[in-house]
């Protein structure tokens, strides 16, 4: 069977021509080997995450805006459904998108006190690149509703992009929560203090 570790493998072995090494093909792979054996956080990176009230704040508003989430998507889909509920389900998303809000620019400080930039840290950088997806789209749904852009379902369908793109994004931290303790883990299974 020809997987696509061994048909890169075998395209590296069979080219002959130079671009591959200029354009960095071939590090491409020691390098990303490189990139997952390296732990989610420095020694003083998680010192200073542990250290900071920013922490504890993300770890109460994510599940807050993990609830509400849940209760609006609820309340949009039974008005997709039933055509009944628009101002309830409007105002439940308007409230997930405010503790959004909230929880980015908190997100933003966090960030900057634990890897001294307020986005796009290289151990967030994808997730930070899919939240400016997900910001965008409930920022597109608040424009619609307040500038009365399409009828209720339209503006419903927009919330539930806005809340799918969430939920992969959502899933993307929540990995980087399981990284970083199984980094840890690793590192007291080793006697390393990381």
């Amino acid at each position: 069977m020809l997987t696509m570790n061994g048909l890169s493998g075998l395209l590296d072995a069979l080219d002959a021509s130079p671009w591959g090494a200029t354009s960095g093909r071939a590090a491409r792979h020691n390098r990303e080997a490189q990139v997952a054996r390296r732990p989610l956080y420095t020694a003083e990176e998680r010192r200073r995450r542990d250290a900071t009230p920013w922490t504890l704040v993300q770890g109460v508003l994510a599940p807050i805006q993990f609830a509400v989430f849940l209760v609006s998507l609820g309340l949009v889909l039974s008005f997709l459904a039933t055509g009944d509920g628009l101002a309830v389900a409007t105002a439940s998303v308007v409230v997930k998108t405010l503790l959004l809000y909230t929880i980015m620019v908190t997100g933003c400080v966090w960030e900057k006190v634990v890897f001294g930039r307020y986005l796009f840290a290289p151990a967030f950088f994808w997730e930070d690149v899919f939240s400016m997806l997900v910001l965008a789209l409930h920022s597109a749904y608040l424009l619609a509703v307040f500038t009365g852009f399409g009828d209720g379902q339209g503006q419903m369908l927009l919330a539930l992009a806005a809340y799918a793109a969430y939920v992969v994004n959502a899933a993307q931290f929540l990995m980087k929560l399981r990284a970083a303790r199984l980094d840890e883990a690793r590192a007291n299974a080793r006697g390393v203090v990381a």
